[in-house]
């Protein structure tokens, strides 16, 4: 069963590129087509909507992801896959076409490589964002071919369950086979993630060399798979761009929003066995009402649905789990755009109910642990950082900014630290993305996603244009795939044409501006602040 949101379409399907049909591969699950492009001068072969587990639909409903069965015949992997069942984005963005979703068959992943034969490529698997509410891995954004032709590499994204059908948690309610119902999402991930160990040989990868990567609530996976004991070994490096690995909920939270979602699907806890059979259309319902509660509710970005700790999966919170030397071998890249709230401030419709902008910045800090009694003096390292007194919209914005993202990463950061001074582990680098968009008046400055298109090489996409009104630095997106591609490959993103020294004692940050800078521990005032006010717990 599927329905619509919206979404850009992928360059491969509106045409503009020489396809042709490949012949076809062979892989351990069976034989797949695919097609062939040319992209910047290189040939790339493409193969779509392969599925990596079977249905998450019928019994499978709520339950952790069960391995994809071998195909006999040929698959056809010359057309994406649906996305995961999700709620239309609104409002949705500029080019904005009807996405298809699937509970049945949402489970695949879409795979671009330079060549299906000679020494194994470094693979590259994208995690997509989304508030774990929305997004495809066939999102324009995220077609993968130029950034494959760039890196030399094998690059994969994937789709995974989202929302309440990869997060609610219901081991109260339902017993035994759902103890993980919340965090199915990452559970799919893992699954995927095996796939490609098992299979991506066939498509000239190497499944010894995987750099994850993602934003937003990609990167938040990411950060949160960095802490799941089952993900050791999957993969050997991370990039998370605008992303955390404190994204969680406690089992009473969790507990909470089930039962909130149990009364707007019109159950309760005796009923709660109908969520199993339920049209998907009927929990998408109830979602909608949910999110519309967590946005009145909330002055930053609403997130609904969150992994849950104290669970078989994720028994401690991440940062825990990583201080202790949880995939301390792992390579990490992580960084955040100057600009992260500024979608959320601007794009918030105006409410007679919302209180004034200290107020709401107030209640954003008190959210990340910040008491109420000192949120003033977040305003005051904000204005040291300024060199100015900030307006009452500025200061809104950086907390959002350094509540849900900057200063998880720096803590981030420090956790990997603290496990390296005790064993050996695997190198650190930062970054903090600071070009201005133009759009809107400048008002939106270094958004939150601005990087994605400079990473993919996709400035000339309609989302992308909307936000670089043909102004981005085409130099800044070469130094950053260059960058992305050089880490993939030997676990340093550091370039001849972009010098980048690891974080270390003095935090060294890569500026990435119209002219990329290295600088030591940029806007310290407000990381020496959260650190005062409210200190990582030791591990």
């Amino acid at each position: 069963m599927a329905a619509h949101c919206q979404t850009v379409m992928p360059a491969y399907l509106r045409g503009g590129r020489n396809l042709s049909t490949m012949t076809h591969l062979p892989t351990a699950g069976g034989s797949v087509r695919g097609a062939s492009l040319e992209t910047d001068g290189t040939t790339i072969h493409r193969f779509l909507g392969i599925p990596y587990a079977q249905p998450p639909s019928g019994a499978n409903r709520f339950r952790p992801p069960v391995p994809a069965l071998p195909w006999t015949g040929v698959l056809d992997g010359t057309a994406p896959g649906p996305a995961a069942p999700q709620n239309p984005e609104a409002p949705a963005p500029p080019g904005a076409r009807p996405r298809l979703w699937s509970e049945d068959a949402c489970l695949n992943l879409n795979i671009w490589t330079p060549g299906t034969d000679g020494p194994g490529r470094p693979v590259m698997v994208w995690i997509h964002g989304g508030a774990y509410l929305l997004g495809s891995n066939s999102d324009g954004m995220y077609d993968g071919a130029r950034l494959a032709a760039a890196a030399g590499a094998v690059l994969v994204s994937i789709n995974y369950r989202l929302g309440a059908l990869g997060f609610l948690h219901l081991s109260d309610l339902l017993g035994p086979g759902y103890e993980d119902s919340s965090n199915l999402a990452l559970l799919d991930q893992l699954e995927a993630l095996r796939w490609v160990s098992h299979n991506i040989g066939a498509f000239g990868g190497d499944p010894r060399n995987v750099t994850l990567f993602g934003e937003s609530a990609g990167a938040a996976a990411i950060g949160t798979l960095l802490g799941m004991p089952a993900s050791e070994g999957l993969f050997h490096r991370a990039i998370m761009q605008s992303g955390t690995a404190e994204r969680y909920r406690q089992p009473e939270d969790s507990a909470r929003i089930s039962s909130g979602f149990l009364e707007l699907c019109g159950l309760d806890s005796r009923s709660a066995d109908q969520l199993l059979t339920l049209p998907v259309e009927r929990l998408l319902a109830a979602q909608a009402a949910l999110e519309r509660h967590s946005a009145a509710q909330s002055f930053a970005v609403p997130l609904p649905f969150q992994p849950t700790v104290g669970t078989p999966s994720l028994p401690r919170p991440p940062l825990e789990s990583v201080g202790d030397g949880l995939n301390g071998h792992v390579d990490l890249l992580i960084g955040t755009n100057l600009n992260e709230g500024s979608f959320a401030v601007e794009m918030r419709p105006p409410s007679t109910a919302d209180p004034g902008y200290p107020d709401r910045a107030a209640a954003v800090l008190a959210g990340a642990g910040i008491p109420p009694s000192q949120a003033p003096g977040y305003t005051e390292a904000l204005a040291r950082v300024l060199s100015r007194e900030p307006s009452g919209r500025e200061v809104l914005e950086a907390a959002i900014a350094d509540s849900m993202y900057r200063q998880p990463s720096n803590r981030l950061l420090a956790a990997r630290g603290q496990a390296a001074r005790t064993r050996a582990g695997g190198k650190n680098f930062a970054y903090l993305f600071t070009w201005r968009s133009p759009a809107m008046g400048g008002k939106l400055g270094a958004c939150h996603a601005l990087d994605i298109p400079f990473v993919f090489r996709h400035l000339d996409e309609p989302v992308a244009a909307f936000l670089t009104r043909g102004k981005a630095p085409q130099s800044l997106s070469d130094a950053m795939s260059g960058a992305w591609a050089s880490f993939a490959h030997a676990g340093t993103p550091d370039t001849a044409g972009l010098p980048w020294a690891e974080y270390g004692q003095e935090r060294r940050t890569m500026v990435l501006d119209d002219e990329p800078r290295l600088e030591a521990d940029p806007r310290r005032e407000i990381r020496e602040f959260f650190d005062a006010v409210r200190p990582m717990p030791a591990s």
